[in-house]
């Protein structure tokens, strides 16, 4: 059964496929750019990680315990391309995704926790792991690239649960959670705003063929990255 979720992962892919759909700027000078081939390329990815490794199918809830950043961005998609509901704060879940892997975490009750190690660069997490965390980074470029469910996806399942308590279904993510923006707009998201809103914000950008540049709160939105990155919405 094709959902929202699924059926914008194929538009980005196939509309315009080379052009950004998310920019990140990030501390340290970091920027990444992904086309939309290249952002559904990840959310492949991932999807097959959590459904392979994790065992993650439609109805399980994956908490992100995450600030906003592109990795984040690339867990929820790949959670609602699933049929998973996408969870915050303190939520009860199954899965959670963290930045913050300590002992806490491995002992958290949750089925499987996944360490997100934020840096750009990074290609697995830098130290020790707790018994049962498994690196994201390390994990998730030996999946396939290409993203088939074992389980389809139901649109009446919930698909994400606000701060706020409002759930919304996988059905309604693009008309009822996700922003509403004029078409085509590159859209400046701020991080500082928190991952639940670049998540709207980054969903209704998509949805009217725009895209996204997310920048991280340490970084200054200069007129001449407003001017490089052609923004023309806030």
């Amino acid at each position: 059964m094709s959902i929202p979720a699924i059926e914008l992962m194929t538009a980005l892919r196939s509309g315009q496929s080379t052009a950004p759909r998310l920019t990140w700027y990030g501390p340290d000078s970091e920027r990444v750019e992904l086309s939309g081939r290249v952002l559904d390329n990840w959310v492949a990815k991932t999807s097959n990680l959590l459904q392979d490794e994790l065992d993650a199918e439609p109805g399980m809830r994956l908490r992100l315990d995450l600030p906003a950043h592109w990795k984040s961005v690339i867990l929820a998609l790949a959670a609602w391309q699933l049929g998973m509901e996408v969870v915050f704060d303190d939520a009860e879940a199954e899965l959670l995704a963290t930045a913050d892997p300590g002992p806490g975490a491995a002992a958290g009750g949750f089925d499987a926790v996944l360490a997100v190690s934020l840096p750009a660069l990074a290609m697995r997490w830098p130290g020790e792991l707790p018994t049962g965390v498994l690196d994201y980074a390390a994990e998730v470029r030996s999946h396939g690239d290409f993203f088939m469910p074992h389980i389809d996806p139901e649109a009446q399942r919930p698909a994400v649960r606000t701060a706020g308590g409002t759930t919304h279904a996988h059905g309604a993510l693009l008309d009822d959670f996700a922003a509403e923006h004029e078409a085509g707009l590159r859209l400046l998201v701020p991080a500082e705003d928190g991952l639940e809103m670049a998540l709207a914000q980054s969903l209704g950008s998509w949805k009217a063929d725009g895209s996204v540049v997310l920048v991280h709160p340490d970084v200054e939105v200069t007129g001449k990255l407003r001017s490089a990155e052609r923004i023309s919405g806030i």
